[in-house]
């Protein structure tokens, strides 16, 4: 029986978990700890790279520069093509175990960024699993960096609350978004929102650089009217916002698929340049 006391909401996605004491969110990085949910994931790091901006992918946001990549690991949506899903959704039992993870503070994130800087390193990516469910380590290191001169990225899915972006977008740079499909079906078989992630996009992008990204999976969201409905909507908000088309692999749970069809990835960005003015390939 559910402990009504002791029973909180998390507000950070569309899915509201209703966790009690000691029990975990779907995103499985968000807990209820004595009646208030906290981030389980903050400044534990999984991964740690130096990349080139534009494999965030951001190809209009300081291209040629660097930006130091942290991860941690959670996500609140269920994409069976995941690249990342070691981190992102095969999580360990026993997550808060000391040794799993490497713990580092907002201060040390951003001391290591500094100490980039001599290799062309701009800032500080929030990637690799989702970073919205561990908002408030991406808050207070973004804060931190923006008082150093550093940048801030964030590589999410978008599924997350206007009120949380709101803490976000005063420290934020840019964002690579993705844009899984056009459907609400389709983000209900991912276990998102169609709607929210639209909100989020809007939102961010009237704040900072955006662009997005859609992963071009056959058979799901692969069609020419699907992407021009979509293109046509961000044109809606901003026809400057660049949108990359990615080819899938199989991956994850889907790797009985085949990969997308080159010809179809660039038939669809023709589609997109009806209406955008950065039409993007990637994995071509």
């Amino acid at each position: 029986m559910t402990d009504n006391k002791s029973a909180a909401v998390c507000s950070v996605c569309g899915h509201s978990c209703r966790l009690r004491e000691g029990q975990y969110g779907l995103c499985g990085a968000r807990k209820n700890r004595n009646g208030k949910i906290v981030c389980i994931n903050y400044g534990r790091i999984t991964s740690l790279a130096l990349d080139p901006v534009e494999k965030k992918p951001l190809a209009r946001f300081f291209p040629g520069s660097r930006v130091l990549s942290a991860g941690s690991f959670g996500c609140n949506m269920s994409c069976p093509f995941c690249q990342n899903h070691q981190i992102s959704k095969d999580i360990p039992l026993d997550r808060e175990a000391e040794g799993e993870y490497r713990r580092v503070s907002s201060e040390e994130l951003v001391r290591v960024a500094e100490e980039y800087r001599s290799r062309g390193n701009t800032g500080i990516a929030f990637t690799y699993n989702e970073p919205l469910v561990g908002w408030e380590f991406v808050r207070d290191t973004a804060r931190l960096a923006q008082k150093r001169g550093l940048k801030s990225i964030m590589v999410t899915n978008g599924f997350g609350a206007v009120s949380i972006l709101e803490e976000l977008l005063p420290y934020i740079d840019a964002m690579n978004i993705d844009l899984k499909g056009f459907t609400e079906e389709y983000y209900e078989k991912l276990g998102g929102s169609l709607e929210m992630v639209k909100a989020f996009i809007e939102r961010a992008a009237a704040e900072c650089h955006v662009e997005l990204t859609t992963l071009v999976v056959p058979g799901e969201n692969d069609s020419e009217e699907e992407m021009d409905n979509e293109a046509r909507w961000i044109a809606s908000v901003d026809h400057n916002i660049p949108l990359h088309v990615t080819r899938f692999f199989p991956m994850y749970k889907m790797k009985d698929r085949r990969a997308a069809d080159v010809r179809k990835v660039y038939a669809l960005k023709r589609t997109a340049e009806k209406y955008l003015k950065y039409v993007y390939t990637g994995n071509c």
